[in-house]
């Protein structure tokens, strides 16, 4: 018998089971990825849309009427400002786009609460593909203004808040599905590699805009919009909502003990020391963890067929009882003040580095990505750290709390240079992005399996459309207050930021201290 070629025997390699959890892997990091590839030409058009035209008159003129007639004069060869495109070529600019930015940030936050509550109660995959061919209507919409002269501040607000509003049927979506696909073993890690969506999707989006910025910004919107449409169909065509449609097994296969942190692992060790020896309590606080194991115990390699009948069958859970499962609250005011980092930076970066570094739109978008390189970096560093120490609040802690030095010093170093730039944009992003990625994705999963919910896996979506959409208050708010801070100077924008960092951290004292209490029984269980 000859000899398997080796693509074969790397195919055969793998089983059926896994085949299909590397393709949905796969499958929903590109669709969330045009999520974020069709939000982030509004960063990039700015540069365009509001041009520093002092700057192409440097020449010395004779008086100020001879300079206030030259500018005149320019202004009636088109309708479109040598200073940007109308009404943001007016020197309240910075307002403006900050409104552009609220008013997107503003109706997905909104949006997103709801989006949770409606999306555990329809299918996902007509629910996303519905969603991202509303979103590629509403992105192309806003690029229609360059193609039809529309220069109403009204039009590009309400294609914003559209937008916002129909983007929000993607995260509780795709993490409703990766958390079905995907058990508890290893999360952090695959979905800080999963995450890294996020920054791709930036990356290609600050790429694609960038291309047609200076020469015909309405492609920069319109482009992205037929993307994130085309993957709509694909989503609509291939999307496996859960394991069980086609009789995979619930989660990977592995022995039940690699599936639990270390917290769990202690409370299930003390449960059977229990049992020896009945004159010792179990201590009351292990019943408050994050993480539960029992429910990952009796799960492992379920094997179900048809329908699915236990995942349809069970009731939706009410956004109260979501709120009550412990860690929710703390997790989601944690992340609205580190979005609000996060999405500061995703919408003004591009036009702080075009002021500073005094470069044009498209120099300043492709240095950008490199903010969003960093983010890639941060949120795979964020979930193998939080693997390793099995402490996902702790791990967050620990970079926020680095996070707040580094944003002085990006807003000191930034000015002495582009190769100072570079070096500051990718330590800040792999800092800023690191929480976030890790909260939105592990932390989000794990609430949303916890053991109070008892097995109900269909609360997964609330629970991640609460920690996001809370998270989305504070993305709406950074961006405003940077608009409004801006103009007194940049440095008073990084302050804020640095701030809000504080903040974070603030909120999740509580949780990094029950984690330092439950290692400390552990090591003292282990002493005995």
């Amino acid at each position: 018998m000859a000899q398997l070629p080796p693509g074969i025997c790397f195919i055969t390699s793998f089983s059926r089971d896994q085949w299909y959890r590397a393709f949905i892997f796969t499958l929903t990091f590109f669709l969330y990825a045009s999520f974020h590839l069709s939000r982030k030409p509004i960063s990039i058009v700015k540069g365009e849309l509001h041009k520093h035209c002092a700057a192409s008159h440097e020449v010395e003129l004779s008086s100020y009427r001879e300079y206030a007639a030259q500018i005149q004069s320019v202004k009636k060869l088109s309708n479109a400002s040598q200073c940007g495109w109308e009404p943001f070529d007016k020197n309240n600019y910075k307002q403006l786009l900050g409104a552009l930015d609220y008013s997107f940030l503003c109706a997905y936050a909104i949006g997103m609460y709801l989006s949770g509550i409606i999306g555990e109660r329809l299918p996902i995959r007509y629910y996303l593909t519905v969603g991202m061919l509303a979103s590629g209507l509403f992105t192309a919409m806003f690029g229609l203004g360059y193609f039809c002269n529309i220069h109403n501040l009204w039009f590009y607000i309400m294609a914003q808040i559209a937008n916002g509003l129909v983007q929000t049927t993607g995260w509780p979506s795709v993490v409703t599905c990766i958390g079905n696909w995907f058990g508890k073993g290893r999360r952090g890690l695959i979905m800080g590699i999963w995450n890294s969506h996020t920054s791709v999707g930036n990356i290609l989006g600050s790429l694609i805009a960038a291309y047609w910025v200076s020469t015909c910004w309405g492609l920069s919107f319109v482009m992205p919009g037929v993307i994130i449409a085309v993957m709509g169909i694909v989503c609509f065509l291939f999307l496996i909502e859960h394991p069980k449609d086609i009789s995979c097994s619930c989660t990977p296969s592995s022995s039940s003990k690699a599936f639990l942190n270390g917290a769990s692992r202690f409370r299930v060790q003390m449960t059977t020391l229990n049992a020896k020896e009945t004159s010792k309590s179990q201590d009351a606080e292990m019943q408050h963890l994050l993480i539960d194991s029992e429910n990952s115990m009796t799960s492992q390699n379920c094997i179900t067929m048809g329908t699915g009948e236990g995942r349809h069958g069970t009731s939706a859970i009410s956004f109260l009882g979501a709120l009550r499962i412990p860690g929710v609250i703390e997790f989601s005011l944690c992340l609205l003040f580190a979005k609000l980092v996060s999405y500061t930076f995703l919408f003004w970066l591009p036009l702080y580095i075009t002021n500073v570094e005094h470069l044009d739109a498209k120099r300043a978008g492709d240095l950008s990505t490199l903010f969003d390189v960093g983010g890639i970096f941060g949120g795979i560093l964020a979930g193998l750290i939080s693997d390793r120490l099995e402490k996902r609040a702790s791990t967050c802690g620990m970079m926020l709390l680095l996070a707040a030095p580094t944003l002085y010093m990006f807003s000191t170093v930034s000015k002495m240079g582009l190769e100072a730039t570079v070096v500051m944009l990718l330590i800040s992003g792999a800092l800023v992005n690191g929480p976030y990625a890790l909260i939105t994705t592990a932390v989000s999963a794990d609430l949303g399996t916890h053991k109070s919910l008892k097995g109900n896996a269909r609360a997964l979506s609330t629970v991640t459309a609460i920690i996001d959409g809370t998270g989305s208050v504070g993305a709406a708010l950074g961006p405003l207050l940077a608009g409004l801070i801006s103009p007194s100077g940049w440095n008073n924008v990084f302050y804020m930021l640095m701030v809000a960092d504080g903040c974070a951290l603030l909120f999740l004292l509580h949780l990094i201290q029950k984690e330092l209490r439950c290692n400390a029984d552990h090591t003292l269980f282990k002493e005995h």
